[in-house]
């Protein structure tokens, strides 16, 4: 039957393979359409296509609602790995507080099988949600920045080595708070300004443990400068622009994304869109531009397929995303489909995940 890919339904099939209009291979005969599949003959401006007739059992549909709620398949490898590595962090900080120091097998155990397994999902966002533990602020914190920091390299062409270097790099960017007082790394009001200056100095005591743990200034300088700014408004030293090392660069777009995302520094969760939009805002000044769009752009492909709300409080699925407009993607309500980028008055208000 010949259908318009607004009226396909999940688990529809091709009955022929697809090509666009310049003959470029899309989609294989055969293939069962999801809104990834969906999104992708939109991209291709391809508006009808031919699926087998449908045929559904009472067993399929149970079949596919039992698909749509099953497990992750890389949920039980990675998630022990993960909980492991949070634990971990604690007799790492405890480890570095009394000897200056931290031992790099244990840190390699730790951190490499998680990294290893990272590769196994692509959709960042779910995974860390469904990672998420009620574990220490501090210590989630410190392995979250280390996956993203490995995601977002990856992303920037980093090799699999480099990347996982750059990972371990964020996964300890924050050793150095071992040496600050909990009161002061806990308090729920606004530090006073010696309090605040305090919490500076992790930046300085992390870099000093690492060098003396790893002898490596590559994988020290992530934690002496993740708090830099582009502007020149960061610390401890102030640089600016390219004074900033690119390993410091994306571990600073990542870390911000991690601690915006946590109930702990906030208060309440943001929405994760809002997030990204704030990332996006900060790139014009504090953030490096091209590592931080580049984390953008690879993290926005996660909401397809996830419900949002609309400034009019209508609700809808987002369908496909834009290349360089990463706020404003093709949202479907019912049969109608509203493009962003087209109808500026519609803006997306939250994204249900």
């Amino acid at each position: 039957m010949r259908i318009h890919v607004t009226d396909l339904i999940d688990g529809d099939q091709l009955r022929g393979d697809i090509f666009n209009h310049y003959g470029l291979h899309v989609l294989s005969k055969g293939t069962k359409l999801y809104t990834t599949e969906v999104s992708r003959l939109l991209q291709h401006q391809i508006d009808f296509v031919d699926i087998e007739d449908r045929i559904i059992t009472v067993d399929e549909v149970a079949a596919r609602t039992l698909e749509s709620t099953a497990t992750p398949k890389w949920l039980p490898t990675v998630q022990p790995i993960y909980e492991n590595a949070v634990k971990s962090f604690e007799s790492f900080f405890s480890t570095a507080l009394e000897f200056d120091s931290i031992d790099s097998e244990e840190v390699q155990a730790i951190v490499q099988p998680l990294l290893n397994n990272l590769q196994l999902e692509r959709d960042v966002v779910s995974m860390l949600l469904l990672l998420n533990t009620e574990d220490d602020y501090t210590y989630q914190h410190s392995v979250q920045v280390g996956m993203l920091s490995y995601y977002l390299a990856t992303w920037l062409g980093y090799s699999l080595s480099e990347a996982s270097m750059i990972g371990k790099a964020g996964f300890l960017h924050d050793i150095g708070k071992c040496k600050i007082d909990d009161a002061i790394l806990n308090k729920p009001g606004k530090l006073t300004t010696e309090e605040f200056d305090e919490v500076k100095r992790h930046t300085e005591y992390g870099h000093t443990i690492l060098m003396k743990s790893f002898n490596d200034p590559k994988l020290a300088v992530g934690a002496l400068q993740h708090h830099e700014r582009m502007d020149g408004s960061g610390y401890p030293h102030g640089l600016v622009g390219d004074q900033i090392h690119p390993i410091s660069k994306i571990i600073a777009v990542v870390d911000i994304y991690s601690a915006m995302i946590s109930a702990r520094v906030y208060q309440k969760e943001r929405d994760l869109l809002y997030v990204l939009k704030e990332l996006h805002r900060l790139s014009f000044s504090q953030l490096d531009p091209t590592t931080t769009h580049t984390f953008i752009k690879h993290m926005i492909p996660n909401f397809i397929g996830k419900r949002v709300q609309l400034n009019n409080e209508e609700i809808g699925l987002i369908i496909m995303t834009h290349p360089t407009e990463f706020f404003r993607p093709l949202v479907q309500i019912g049969s109608q489909f509203i493009d962003l980028t087209i109808e500026r008055d519609y803006e997306i208000k939250h994204v249900y995940l």
